[in-house]
């Protein structure tokens, strides 16, 4: 649009031309560019994903590294070139690393809208590429400013300093953001008084890099990522800039980039030449050198093609760098700037089409995990808790806390509001009648004070466990919010969906029908869902609660008695009994006519090979011989390692499971176990004459009812349905 608006084609037009090109416009686009850049990068920082970077920055530095090194030594021979062409007699170290940058930079913010449009911004495939382009850039940020700051020892006071107030704006935002906190603590956000402050120090801090010579990019981007992530004021930081910078600042920023773009001045054919020739060496070393990383790290070949053409997209700091004068009293030759501008902007609007393309039939054809059996252990799992009250929040976190209990083993929680959608607005004020905080839009009022409940119970848990749960609202009718919360999982590829039980416990103990249309929701989405799903009937105030900073260590217990639900519930555990306060124990429920195996046959060489086991597993047959090569598995790792317990119960009938399941009744504060898929399994025949509650199928209805009167919460755990299909056992 900026290309079409600018000097290339529209603006031709001489009433065009007179309304965008005036006398004043040049400095008013490139003060409006400034505030983009500022907002845009500070909301960069504030939405990246620290562990995520942590985890992979041997990874990302390595992609990020491999084609920008190879365009550096190509650039030195390219540079001589166009210092002959354009007689370039001074300010040439600046020029050099003019050159460089623009061989060697990646624009982090055309990368991260390009990766959300495509919906692949939960990907590893889309956080790779964002977090490559940002390692990228901001490296040849750092690099090009450190060099100029030892090239001059004003310019070298002028860096410590920006470092310095820098540093100190960090730390002011770090009181601020508890300030404001605990200031509204009745509040669902802080006021724009507020965010004022922290936009006016940004601002300040800003212009100050901008007027000593150097780019704020960094500095903002910085500010953004140290910022606190939890409480009101990081909330609301979102709120209010995350739309207008997707929608309104970044497409206006970008438009203002191809603008710039005055085509006629490459039709010399020299000029054209070299414009070919500059892209073809930028996006060739790109790509031969990221192909090269890619292949280093054993990155599939479709992903490293889309990686390199992403992490060839320019237009952030290198123009900033071209539309920067070298020194006060020297700016840029016209054909020289016109000529790397043109590079610059040419080579996104060749390269991003083909990115777009790919990454669409990448994005069709993506898959992710959507079963716990098949996920490794210590790889990240995506999870989503659905509330819809306040009381719903405790378990779902109480979970969430048990599944993250171990650094080796990352987490990505994300937890969404489902509100139903009230038939009348309830304000009819335009914009500015509204008092101070309550512009937002008519979704925000949606959930009244359970809102503000369920905001400051996370908020609670985030500070005193330090894992970050992200969180959203679907306001929709009951009737078809089941097709939201399928939809957000599908978008989010998380591998298990976390559901409240419509029945809560009284202060009695016992349970109470509290939401008859969260029944009908959670069959709804146990039928339709993209991925496992578990219920989660909860008994906070005698069953299970939040591992962390709890003085008592938890007991759980899995009830296994086969079937891919049992498997996948099991696969849970994995991650459970990981954590320091947690002692799980798996109880296997075996027919009598089974041959009793003795315990030591269980015991085998724990450093086995997995392919080995994979192996023998692939060609089994029944069911019943996957369970046993599951649990087998599970006990060489976990069992014979001391990390969980193993008891092995005998039983022939429904009624001597219900004994079983008596005994141990008030021995364990968590039961977890798979909702069906045994098909006519004997060990639970004549469990369905009391059934309630089909949706947690015959032995979480038990232990859910009034029957055994445990005291114990329950999860009761479905296998993605779909993924049957897959075929055989697959573990870590």
């Amino acid at each position: 649009a900026g290309v079409v608006l600018g000097p290339s084609l529209l603006s031709r037009i001489q009433r065009v031309k007179d309304f965008f090109i005036q006398a004043s416009a040049a400095k008013y686009y490139q003060f409006f560019s400034f505030v983009c850049r500022m907002l845009f990068m500070f909301s960069i920082g504030l939405e990246t994903d620290v562990p995520y970077l942590r985890r992979n920055i041997r990874v990302v530095s390595i992609v990020a590294g491999g084609g920008s090194i190879l365009a550096c030594l190509f650039g030195g021979p390219f540079f001589w070139l166009l210092i002959k062409v354009f007689n370039v007699t001074k300010e040439r170290f600046a020029f050099y690393l003019l050159t460089l940058t623009v061989l060697a930079n990646s624009a982090s913010p055309i990368v991260i809208r390009m990766i959300a449009e495509t919906k692949f911004d939960t990907a590893d495939l889309g956080r790779m590429a964002i977090y490559s382009s940002l390692v990228n850039e901001m490296s040849c940020v750092t690099i090009v400013s450190t060099l100029k700051a030892f090239s001059s020892s004003g310019r070298f006071g002028g860096a410590i300093l920006i470092t310095l107030v820098t540093v100190a704006v960090i730390f002011v935002n770090k009181y601020l953001s508890y300030f404001f906190n605990k200031r509204n603590q009745n509040n669902r956000f802080v006021s724009n008084k507020e965010i004022f402050v922290i936009m006016f120090l940004l601002t300040c801090l800003a212009l100050y890099a901008e007027w000593v010579g150097y780019t704020a990019i960094f500095c903002c981007f910085l500010v953004g990522l140290m910022f606190p992530r939890e409480g009101k004021t990081a909330r609301t930081l979102l709120h209010k800039l995350t739309y207008s910078v997707n929608t309104f600042i970044l497409p206006v920023y970008f438009g203002y980039t191809g603008f710039q773009l005055d085509i006629s001045n490459i039709f010399n054919k020299l000029t054209l030449a070299l414009t070919v020739l500059m892209i073809l060496v930028s996006v060739g070393t790109r790509i031969v050198g990221t192909l090269a990383a890619c292949h280093y790290l054993m990155i599939p070949w479709n992903e490293s093609v889309i990686l390199s053409l992403l992490l060839c997209l320019k237009g952030n700091y290198d123009l900033i760098l071209i539309n920067t004068n070298p020194n006060p009293n020297m700016v840029w030759a016209a054909d020289l700037h016109d000529f790397l501008l043109t590079v610059v902007v040419l080579n996104t609007l060749i390269i991003g089409p083909v990115a777009a393309i790919l990454l669409n039939r990448e994005e069709s054809s993506a898959q992710y995990p959507t079963i716990l059996e098949i996920l490794n252990p210590e790889s990240e799992l995506r999870i989503l808790a659905c509330v819809y009250v306040p009381r719903h929040v405790s378990g779902h976190v109480s979970v969430i806390s048990a599944l993250g209990g171990c650094p080796t083993a990352p987490i990505k929680p994300y937890m969404v509001h489902l509100v139903e959608l009230p038939k009348k607005r309830k304000s009819k004020l335009m914009y500015h009648q509204l008092e101070d905080g309550d512009q937002y839009s008519d979704e925000e009022e949606y959930g009244g004070n359970d809102v503000l409940e369920i905001n400051d119970a996370l908020d609670a848990f985030i500070s005193e466990t330090k894992i970050l749960v992200h969180q959203s609202k679907i306001v929709a009718s009951f009737l078809t919010i089941n097709e939201d919360v399928c939809n957000g999982a599908e978008d989010l590829r998380v591998c298990i969906i976390f559901l409240p039980f419509h029945k809560h416990q009284r202060i009695d103990g016992k349970m109470e029908n509290s939401m008859e249309e969260i029944r009908a929701i959670n069959q709804k989405v146990l039928r339709h869902a993209p991925c496992s799903v578990g219920i989660f009937v909860d008994r906070g105030q005698t069953g299970f609660q939040q591992p962390h900073g709890s003085q008592c260590v938890q007991n759980i217990a899995i009830l296994f008695f086969g079937g891919p639900d049992d498997r996948e519930a099991l696969a849970c555990s994995k991650r459970i009994l990981m954590h320091s306060k947690v002692n799980l124990t798996v109880i296997r429920f075996l027919h009598k006519t089974t041959a009793c195996r003795s315990s030591n046959s269980w015991i085998n060489d724990a450093s086995q090979k997995d392919e080995e086991v994979i192996m023998a597993i692939s060609n089994i047959g029944t069911e019943n011989e996957i369970d046993n090569a599951f649990v087998e598995t599970f006990y060489n790792r976990y069992v014979a390692q001391g990390r969980a317990g193993f008891v092995e119960k005998y039983v022939s009938s429904g009624q001597e499971t219900v004994a079983v399941l008596r005994e141990i009744a008030d021995s364990y504060s968590l039961f977890i176990v798979g909702k069906g898929g045994r098909g006519t399994c004997p060990l639970t025949s004549g469990m369905s004459d009391w059934e309630e509650c089909p949706e947690l199928g015959l032995v979480g209805d038990l232990l859910a009812s009034s029957e055994l009167d445990i005291s114990g919460s329950i999860l009761v755990i479905q296998r993605h349905r779909h993924s049957e299909a897959e075929g055989g056992f697959l573990d870590d």
